[in-house]
């Protein structure tokens, strides 16, 4: 919150932030769904079942009740005529730092960033923005959920799936926490003559991790042994209490690490502590697909249209990256690993794979159903089954399509309002021109 009125108040004295745009358009949240609602006519994409042709799907108090050709309509039903749209589920983001971040150039609209190197109690759900100017324009674009996720340090804290409609971050979580985010050290040592300075870096990085779940596990010792006879009280230590969701196998750890040593490095390290892993970035996967499958290890994969990580690689070896885990049996998800203001791009990552490889299929799958397995919500959300929130985009075509646009959308079966800061400067500039042709 300091960093929020802090960002507001530098914005103002600097004349970057007129009105307050920091804290976000004004939308108001939508409404609890108040009646039943029925999107008729319309072509379905369950992702989980075949496609529907001239399709219903209803859905009531924020849930689908059925979805079908011969659906019967309740009466007192909103009816909305969808001939000739497509229904697909809201799209997933399964890393970013949306509401975390404002603008890059004004440090205190920056809170993902901790300081210091050891921070499990930190949580992103808690610090979460709901007046981000950002959340409405990638939301605009079908993304419907964001994993956001802190960074900095070696142990940066914990990620939470959050809904892109809300009042507050309460009311915008729909699971927390959903991985511990920890930041591998890179394995590598460059040939030079500060070979000695970087394995001694990079030893202490390791111990530092190592310490810390070593710490941990004897705090979750302590406190269960609380009670019996002889031992004393455990004082309460947030950032170990934090871990012990991860401890329990609760909550898996997201582990950043993109070269092969890093990840090779972090596999064992999950193994011998026992823990569920998930690797974020993962740009050399492909290269150890049989480790990752053998271990049952998730890739996130943060951006397709990136640059090769080497000189030596292939141009298009991002762009083939999720074909080739796809092959070898690997569950992944595409995130777009770009800057928080570029996140409305996360479809068209998805369509860079599937122009490389990837079934189209899969590639929806991608930003839908599979980061909803990963993150342990595919009860709720990634798919368009009876049951499921009513968590869905009405687009004019495949939203991997960039001439595609979003129409409706609706998020646990509230209508959310499409409206951005993009959309009114095109309509204030729309009306300019229109001004400029009339005279």
């Amino acid at each position: 919150m300091k960093n929020r009125i802090w960002s507001l108040v530098i914005g103002v004295s600097l004349g970057l932030l007129p009105n307050g745009v920091i804290f976000g358009s004004g939308q108001i949240p939508a409404k609890k769904q108040e009646k039943p609602i029925a999107i008729v006519g319309t072509t379905i994409h369950p992702v989980t079942s075949p496609i529907i042709e001239g399709g219903t799907i209803l859905f009531d108090n924020g849930k689908i009740v059925a979805l079908g050709t011969n659906i019967q309509i309740p009466a007192g039903t909103d009816v909305i005529d969808a001939a000739g749209k497509h229904v697909y589920p809201g799209l997933i983001s399964a890393d970013t730092y949306i509401g975390l971040t404002e603008i890059g150039a004004v440090r205190a609209s920056n809170d993902r960033n901790e300081t210091g190197r050891i921070n499990p109690n930190v949580k992103a759900g808690v610090a979460f923005n709901p007046e981000s100017e950002l959340i409405p324009v990638a939301r605009a674009n079908g993304i419907t959920m964001i994993v956001t996720s802190p960074a900095g340090g070696l142990i940066s804290g914990t990620s939470a799936m959050m809904l892109m409609d809300g009042w507050t971050w309460e009311d915008m979580t729909l699971k927390a926490p959903t991985a511990l985010l920890v930041n591998w050290p890179g394995m590598y040592i460059a040939k030079g003559e500060r070979e000695e300075e970087q394995r001694k870096n990079r030893d202490a990085s390791l111990k530092e991790i190592a310490d810390a779940f070593n710490d941990a596990r004897a705090y979750q010792t302590a406190k269960k042994a609380e009670g019996q006879q002889s031992i004393p009280y455990h004082n309460v230590d947030v950032r170990w209490e934090a871990m012990l969701p991860v401890l329990e196998g609760k909550v898996p750890v997201m582990v950043r690490a993109s070269d092969v040593q890093q990840i090779q490095a972090a596999v064992a390290w999950a193994a011998r502590e026992k823990m569920r892993l998930i690797i974020l970035g993962g740009d050399d996967s492909w290269r150890v697909t049989e480790l990752l499958k053998t271990n049952n290890v998730a890739v996130i994969i943060d951006g397709v249209y990136n640059l090769p990580g080497r000189r030596f690689d292939a141009y298009d070896s991002r762009y083939t990256l999720p074909a080739k885990l796809h092959n070898a049996g690997i569950q992944f998800a595409i995130a777009s690993g770009d800057e928080a203001a570029h996140e409305r791009s996360l479809p068209y990552h998805a369509a860079y794979a599937a122009a490389y490889g990837l079934p189209k299929e899969e590639a929806l799958k991608a930003v839908t159903l599979y980061p909803a397995q990963i993150f342990g919500v595919a009860d709720k959300v990634g798919s368009l089954e009876v049951g499921k929130d009513a968590t869905l985009i009405v687009t004019t075509g495949d939203p991997l399509e960039i001439m595609s646009n979003v129409e409706m959308e609706f998020i646990q079966g509230r209508r959310i309002d499409l409206t951005s800061r993009h959309t009114m400067l095109y309509e204030k500039y729309k009306e300019k021109y229109r001004r400029t042709k009339g005279q």
